[in-house]
């Protein structure tokens, strides 16, 4: 009897500019680019109103925190993603450096053929869908730093879900 031996091929995921078309199915992009705006403050300034929604279920309150974080090795080997079913989370760049953003649509658990890769500017925000998989911050410069609204409340607002052995996806700086 001959041994075979597999070799396990991996995924690289392909990274793509974030632009709200293609990010839609996930969240919305929050940046000035391309939106609408109209002038307050006795014409001084534009008001970019409404780029997205926080949303929280009943019983729980709209927060706003700053989270630091720091880079990841790379190339990544993405072994798991996050949801929060009971709110939005928006994440907004406030050292103006550029990220990466992982996700796979809503549902029971995430589908390893569905996950996407994008490129964020460091002027561009975005704001996860309830429910929506993510990976955890994924940044390219040590301490940066994020605006964050979500929620605050009773009961667990964080599904983590762990690929199974033999899933492979490679996220790379390339």
């Amino acid at each position: 009897m001959t041994d075979i031996l597999q070799t396990q091929v991996k995924r690289k995921l392909v990274v793509e500019p974030l632009t709200r078309g293609a990010f839609a199915p996930f969240g919305d992009v929050i940046e000035t680019t391309g939106r609408d705006y109209f002038m307050i403050n006795n014409g001084s300034t534009r008001r970019y109103h409404n780029l997205a929604v926080a949303d929280v279920d009943d019983g729980s309150q709209a927060i706003i925190s700053i989270f630091q974080a720091s880079p990841l090795s790379y190339p990544l080997d993405i072994e798991m993603l996050e949801r929060h079913p009971k709110g939005s989370q928006a994440f907004i760049p406030l050292s103006g450096n550029p990220y990466f953003i992982v996700v796979a649509p809503a549902g029971d658990e995430p589908d390893p053929k569905a996950i996407r890769a994008f490129y964020a500017k460091g002027n561009q925000g975005i704001n996860y869908h309830k429910g929506v998989w993510h990976h955890p911050v994924l940044v390219l410069e040590d301490k940066d730093q994020f605006l964050i609204v979500d929620r605050d409340g009773e009961g667990s607002n964080c599904d983590e879900h762990f690929f199974a052995d033999g899933t492979a996806i490679v996220l790379t700086l390339d």
